[in-house]
């Protein structure tokens, strides 16, 4: 109710300030404590997750505020995307609301202090417990962007419960190139290589712009390297008809409602592809419990959320975990596992 109040003054602030804004309020803030495990619970990889929701990439680029996102009862919050060295990112302005759309636009360009900021940060929360993965990316004028992911894994695989391999912004010339059948191997490669035996899980954060056969030799890599999820998927640089918003024809990556049927549909695509056998972590137009489950349904064992608390505010993750609740009753399933891929 108190963000229904505050929200027009909110939307008066240009989004990227309102965010900085929410990242302060967060770090000042006490931290609540992170959920625990209940009916909810899953594992995915061989982490327990106390529910399925987490908070996606983007929101805490630099990892200021994991235990403050998990205070707010999300399962797990991905901090990042983090490169190598500190980036400034895109000229400014480079975030749109479409409020008209419940939707976001980005062309951020991973801006982010770089690793050796965060990397200081996320060693000071150890022993805090929750699951914090750390997404990983590239500098922007890398002459070796394999190279960097590989650096990214050596520096954050001691402090993350997974590393959450990012190849799929489209604000980062060439980035989506790393999807390719050819690169993709070398890439996973030399990330395994670099995280050696005991690290934590790997995860992989695909595009929604796929075709069919970007998807099966994705879902083929994926088995083959033992990744431990895919994570599907980031923005989509395609723009539905139905946008109404004045903010459509701003370039970068399209997040939020309208996102919901594509991302659904590449979730389809891989749940068939994969046959199962490689998790998956659904994201793109989640904003209710009933978007959530459907996603379940569909073959996430897990979802992310991040554009809809835009519109919906900080209580929207005890909304959709309360919801998921009444949901898989009302099904009969017992456990998140039952469920997923139940369609």
């Amino acid at each position: 109710m108190i963000f229904e109040l505050l929200k027009p003054a909110i939307f008066t602030l240009d989004p990227e300030r309102a965010h900085r804004l929410t990242i302060a309020a967060l770090r000042a803030a006490p931290s609540g404590s992170p959920p625990k495990a209940g009916k909810l619970a899953v594992d995915v990889a061989g982490i327990p997750f106390p529910n399925p929701v987490g908070m996606a990439a983007g929101f805490d680029k630099d990892g200021e505020v994991p235990d403050a996102v998990l205070g707010l009862g999300f399962g797990f919050a991905e901090v990042g995307s983090i490169t190598p060295r500190p980036q400034a990112g895109n000229p400014k302005p480079r975030l749109f609301r479409l409020v008209e759309d419940k939707a976001v636009i980005n062309r951020m360009g991973f801006n982010n202090g770089g690793a050796a900021i965060a990397g200081k940060r996320l060693a000071a929360r150890r022993g805090k417990g929750g699951v914090v993965g750390i997404n990983i990316g590239a500098n922007k004028d890398s002459s070796d962007r394999i190279a960097d992911y590989a650096e990214m894994t050596r520096i954050m695989a001691p402090l993350a419960t997974y590393l959450a391999v990012n190849i799929s912004s489209p604000n980062t010339p060439g980035l989506r190139a790393l999807q390719d059948e050819g690169a993709l191997i070398e890439l996973l490669d030399a990330v395994f290589e670099a995280r050696g035996k005991d690290g934590p899980p790997v995860f992989l954060k695909v595009a929604p712009d796929l075709t069919a056969s970007d998807v099966d030799s994705i879902a083929r890599i994926a088995a083959d390297k033992g990744l431990g999820a895919l994570i599907v998927s980031n923005t989509t640089i395609s723009r539905p008809a139905s946008l109404r918003s004045p903010n459509m024809g701003e370039t970068g990556g399209l997040s939020g409602a309208p996102l919901k049927p594509l991302a659904l549909e590449r979730l389809r695509d891989f749940r068939k592809a994969t046959g199962g056998e490689v998790p998956l972590i659904g994201v793109g137009g989640i904003g209710s419990a009933e978007d959530a489950w459907e996603r379940i349904r569909a073959g996430a064992s897990l979802v992310q959320l991040y554009s809809a608390m835009v519109y919906e505010g900080p209580g929207l993750p005890k909304t959709i975990t309360r919801g998921l609740k009444s949901l898989m009753k009302r099904d009969g399933f017992s456990t998140i596992a039952e469920a997923v891929g139940s369609e």
